[in-house]
């Protein structure tokens, strides 16, 4: 990948058994278990070099400023969840990570083919082609095996490429998820992240009407650079009622958070029961009329 010296080193790394994440090992630690998804993990020592990061972005959100935002979205999350799930919820455990990411830039040129609705007379579809130039820059491609791909997108946001820092600041206690793709994987994936970024630019920007179908891109990649970089976020874990739930929280922007929420079954059916009487009613007064 242009633009940047390789740094190229065997690592010894904690493989977790579960998710397959790939962690900084820290002997003095002895961590039992995975940061992600807290399943066992193994030493493994990487024979074949892979490239590391380049640089970090720092924490700059406090442990007590996500505590905070899981409380306030806990609170944002409509009717349909317990009505005591901000005061019953416990957070059981809270860890700062750096997870691990490509930022590429690239040009490229794209030709498309698609049918749409644009001028399709009789018929629903008609097929439109084309050919577009389009600049990528800064977009992010991540290369956690922790963090999903939906995690790693919505806690992407926010977060401040412009101040790359070359040592881990902000989070003295954080795991340091590693890099475990060699260079030819890593080409791959970020290739497919430079057509995937393709296809939806030509889905929005360049095939005309409203409805799309098969639509099919390729491209000429004319410039690319990319950089590794570990992102910093909090993995949380909270219990309602003996169950426990994940959350993840940029660690520079709280307002980057995804996770998941126990559903309230008793409003959900007292909804539908309620949905169904008034349509029995509205039905009973159109009969009558």
């Amino acid at each position: 990948m242009a633009g940047h010296s390789s740094v190229l080193k065997a690592v010894q790394i904690l493989r977790c058994t579960g998710c397959g994440a790939a962690l900084a090992y820290d002997a003095k630690k002895q961590a039992p278990a995975c940061s992600f998804c807290n399943s066992v993990v193994k030493v493994e020592t990487i024979t074949d070099p892979v490239e590391q990061t380049e640089g970090y972005l720092p924490f700059t959100v406090t442990q007590e400023e996500a505590r905070e935002a899981l409380r306030r979205w806990l609170h944002t999350l409509g009717w349909f969840r317990p009505s005591d799930l901000t005061s019953a919820a416990r957070i059981r455990e809270l860890k700062p990570l750096w997870w691990v990411a490509w930022v590429f830039d690239a040009d490229a040129l794209v030709s498309w083919a698609a049918d749409s609705n644009a001028d399709s007379r009789r018929s629903d579809w008609a097929p439109h082609s084309g050919q577009c130039n389009v600049n990528f820059r800064q977009i992010l491609s991540s290369a956690s095996r922790g963090l999903s791909a939906g995690e790693a997108q919505q806690v992407a946001v926010g977060v401040d490429l412009a101040h790359v820092q070359p040592d881990p600041i902000g989070a003295d206690d954080a795991i340091v998820e590693q890099f475990d793709a060699q260079r030819s994987q890593a080409r791959q994936q970020i290739s497919n992240a430079v057509y995937e970024q393709a296809k939806q630019h030509v889905s929005v920007n360049e095939v005309p009407g409203t409805k799309v179908r098969n639509l099919n891109v390729s491209l000429v990649v004319t410039g690319l650079s990319s950089r590794r970089l570990s992102l910093p976020a909090y993995v949380m874990a909270y219990e309602y009622k003996q169950q426990l739930y994940r959350v993840v929280i940029n660690g520079q922007d709280v307002r980057a958070l995804v996770g998941n929420a126990p559903y309230s079954m008793f409003k959900i059916i007292a909804s539908v029961l309620l949905v169904g009487v008034v349509a029995l009613i509205v039905l009973a007064a159109l009969a009558a009329s």
